[in-house]
């Protein structure tokens, strides 16, 4: 089991029995949702949670919007 694993199931869990109920207000795609799952397994708890939790915060009414990819990893040379 992947360090992420609980924090993935944890979004897992919002994505099934909390986001259904609620509008749809996130301003990107994918999803913040969807981004921070795509981010914990390409880039590991510590820059993925970072990179979800920043995508989080600046999903609001003044922030951006449209598509905005999680980022490669960049290669270990």
């Amino acid at each position: 089991m992947k360090i992420t694993s609980p924090f993935i199931f944890l979004v897992r869990i919002y994505q099934t029995a909390i986001s259904p109920f609620t509008p749809a207000t996130c301003r990107f795609e994918p999803t913040c949702s969807s981004y921070m799952i795509e981010a914990l397994q390409v880039h590991g708890l510590l820059r993925g949670g970072y990179l979800g939790i920043k995508r989080i915060l600046s999903c609001h009414p003044w922030g951006r919007t449209g598509y905005d990819p999680v980022p490669k990893k960049k290669c270990d040379h």
